[in-house]
């Protein structure tokens, strides 16, 4: 039974378009995970400060702010190929250029820029899939793409660690410009017209957003991810921008041991994204909450881990929470949005998430260099149990079984 659930979610792929797309992701997601580390390696080299890492990882997420609260229905508008194939060469261009940047606020300043292709990659993405599976394979579909983009969390910032350890970063920026060249050729390969979905959002851009800010108001399982992720984001942000104090300074292991915590997160989001089907449909709110202190309990053994090793383990728990809480979102929001304005409500529910992380970024940054990555991480553990907290009273009188969490991956 088992091998056949395992035909049956593989079928897709023997359709050469999806195959395309998921060649394309895993290409472009790999450039973003393997830059996230040789973009941050290279700005702690130049500068040895936590503002300037905070104000890299600020620069690249702004765009993705911005897009979703003010230019969200665009995805729906323009050309979705046209979108992701602009995205890709952007951010092409962006990491060609960065090897001839003599500043720290010159990186800052690209990091913005490939920021804004990023934006606009995902939702294009996951926009265009339903046009191009059939009905009864979306489910498939959906997890399938997932995973990739959760495996590129694995391997590529530990690729990023290498390459940054061996040759310098401008050896890891060639290397993303490549993956970005080879996501458009892929993408180049899907026509346009089986990405674009026929409906269009018509009655105006503002109020098309608005209408998404009320269901937000009004729902409790938006409520709960808009609050409950809000303060998740405080902690997540201050775990990345002390993660390379971390591997630096409180371990001792290098740039190599920066991209192996990295690649620790990776593999317990794999993890946790894997088995959260399976602990959501027991109940979500005590799924959701559980898999909150599991985060938590990892990024707080981070912080009193001896070494590398225990630390990178610690960040294999922390992942498997991760990882599994956002599936528990992606549930929560499937469960209070109608489909007609779903895509809405995820977008500006990823925008406020990010707000909230881009402040998170701005003060990590100074705390980290005033107290350090151990005292950090211990903080952000106990802003996830706040969380944690929160998201147990909110989400009470949700509905326990969700329908196929693929759908809205």
């Amino acid at each position: 039974m088992r091998a056949h659930n395992l035909r049956s979610r593989l079928a897709v792929l023997s359709n050469g378009r999806y195959r395309s797309l998921v060649a394309a992701t895993f290409a472009s997601g790999l450039g973003n995970w393997l830059a996230v580390v040789a973009l941050q390696i290279d700005v702690y080299d130049r500068t040895h400060s936590g503002w300037w890492v905070g104000a890299l990882l600020l620069a690249n997420i702004l765009p993705a702010v911005f897009l979703g609260l003010l230019l969200g229905p665009l995805v729906d508008r323009l050309s979705r190929k046209g979108l992701m194939i602009a995205s890709d060469l952007g951010r092409l261009a962006v990491f060609a250029a960065l090897p001839f940047v003599g500043s720290a606020a010159g990186i800052v300043a690209l990091a913005a820029a490939a920021g804004v292709g990023t934006a606009f990659f995902r939702p294009a993405v996951l926009a265009g899939l339903p046009n191009l599976v059939a009905d009864e394979q979306l489910a498939s579909a959906n997890g399938l793409l997932q995973l990739v983009e959760w495996t590129t969390i694995a391997i590529g910032p530990l690729a990023g660690g290498a390459l940054t350890a061996a040759s310098g970063p401008h050896l890891a920026y060639w290397v993303n410009a490549v993956t970005f060249a080879i996501s458009a050729v892929f993408v180049a390969q899907i026509p346009g017209r089986l990405l674009q979905s026929e409906r269009r959002i018509g009655r105006g851009h503002w109020s098309d957003l608005a209408e998404g800010f009320a269901l937000v108001r009004t729902s409790r399982a938006l409520l709960c991810v808009l609050v409950a992720w809000s303060i998740v984001m405080l902690g997540n942000g201050a775990v990345n921008v002390a993660e390379v104090f971390l591997a630096r300074r409180s371990y001792g292991a290098g740039d190599f041991g920066f991209g192996l915590l990295w690649a620790g997160s990776g593999l317990g989001l794999v993890a946790g994204g894997l088995l959260a089907s399976s602990l959501i449909a027991r109940g979500l709110q005590a799924a959701y909450v559980r898999l909150l202190v599991v985060f938590a309990l990892g990024i707080a053994g981070a912080a009193a881990a001896p070494n590398v090793w225990i630390g990178t383990l610690a960040m294999v728990l922390s992942g498997f929470g991760n990882g599994g809480a956002v599936v528990a979102n992606i549930t929560l929001v499937q469960r209070g949005a109608p489909d007609r304005v779903r895509g809405r409500a995820f977008t500006l529910l990823m925008s406020a998430n990010y707000a909230v992380l881009g402040v998170s970024f701005v003060i990590a940054g100074p705390i980290t260099d005033a107290v350090g990555a151990r005292w950090v991480y211990a903080g952000a553990s106990g802003t996830i149990l706040v969380a944690a907290f929160t998201a147990w009273r909110i989400a009470r009188g949700v509905e326990a079984q969700p329908r196929t969490i693929a759908e809205a991956a």
